[in-house]
């Protein structure tokens, strides 16, 4: 293998300090071709379908790609906008936030930026953006709140392999998982009570977070119970009691068992247990996207309301509201401790330029 040097490297280039946001994906448009670049790469994913290798290729190619892309691109062109994907809109407006306000603290010393972990832009193009632009010490916080080894850690495994590549590496910190981060939780409440003071309470509040197949909790990853810590410590923190709230799982794919309680049949049978009056939040879902506008207040609105529900309330995820930007803005400042965040003077820099070029370097 021939490991990269980061190219166009100055010796009088600052050092500088990088934080790297990163979610799920998004594919490029709402179109059949789109979604299968996009479906291909994403169940391509070991983390992400973790079945037989040969025999999964031969599912997904054979059928899946031949099938899902175009009901996926029906289901992106309800949630489109004339900007894009809102995920993507999303985090791009997370990370010009965190942007202001950490380079109003630092300068230019901190560069923020944001990758998808499938799609664009690809981490692998972000991370190449990042060294060129003088990085040597690099934060990345994927937003995934509660840990599993197909969102976490496939995030770590791209990293890695982009870094195997690299001649160069940074100083890296990763923050794999903050499920009961303070902050965080504080930040949901109030997001929460700010929506029920302006629209009224439900009887019930559903906490809906993305399902993995059952195997995979019992294989060891710790996802499930992050979540329910989750639900159990924000319902502490508004008050709730334990038949006030609900924790359920969405999104499952395939035939095996996934995650109990499953949100559609929840919300199919509520009504006939006598709760006609719901508000559903995702606490997983760091910003709005397909999971949460076309599924949760679309399709499960509908199966919710058609079993005799007589009020339904999606509460938007945290998207870039103030709370959610505090509470990730001090995450990252607790993980950057111990780290300076000064470059050298502009006098070092020119010195070291000076020794370097005394040894014989070009620049």
């Amino acid at each position: 293998m021939r490991y990269q040097g980061p190219t166009g490297f100055k010796h009088q280039q600052p050092q500088k300090t990088g934080i790297l946001i990163t979610n799920l994906g998004t594919p490029d448009a709402p179109t059949a071709p789109a979604l299968r670049r996009y479906l291909k790469e994403f169940l391509s994913d070991p983390r992400v379908v973790e079945f037989p290798r040969l025999l999964w290729w031969l599912v997904l190619n054979g059928i899946i790609l031949r099938i899902r892309p175009r009901r996926s691109a029906a289901a992106y062109s309800k949630v489109w906008t004339a900007e894009g994907s809102p995920l993507l809109i999303h985090t791009a407006n997370q990370c010009e936030m965190l942007r202001e306000r950490l380079q109003a603290r630092y300068g230019d010393n901190v560069v923020v930026a944001f990758a998808m972990r499938y799609g664009s832009p690809s981490i692998a193009s972000v991370l190449e953006q990042l060294q060129q632009a003088g990085v040597r010490k690099l934060l990345v916080l994927p937003l995934y709140p509660q840990y599993s080894a197909s969102t976490s850690a496939s995030t770590f495994d791209a990293i890695s392999a982009d870094f195997n590549r690299r001649r160069w590496l940074p100083d890296f910190r990763f923050i794999s998982h903050y499920p009961d981060y303070p902050p965080y939780i504080e930040a949901m409440a109030r997001h929460i009570e700010a929506h029920r003071a302006r629209h009224g309470a439900g009887d019930k509040l559903i906490l809906s977070y993305h399902g993995v197949p059952k195997r995979y909790l019992l294989n060891g990853d710790p996802y499930h119970c992050e979540c329910l810590k989750t639900s159990r410590l924000l319902a502490e923190r508004l008050g709730l009691g334990e038949n006030d709230y609900m924790t359920t799982f969405q999104s499952r794919f395939g035939r095996e068992e996934w995650l109990r309680p499953y949100t559609d049949e929840t919300l199919k049978a509520l009504p006939d247990k006598g709760v006609k009056s719901i508000d559903v939040f995702c606490p997983g879902f760091a910003a709005d996207c397909l999971e949460t506008i076309e599924e949760i207040d679309q399709e499960n609105r509908g199966y919710f309301m058609a079993a005799g529900g007589e009020r339904f309330q999606y509460i938007p995820a945290l998207n870039a509201e103030d709370v959610h930007i505090d509470a990730l803005e001090q995450l990252i400042e607790e993980n950057l401790k111990g780290w300076s965040l000064r470059s050298p003077g502009a006098k070092a820099l020119r010195d070291r330029a000076q020794r370097a070029k005394a040894l014989g370097a070009a620049e």
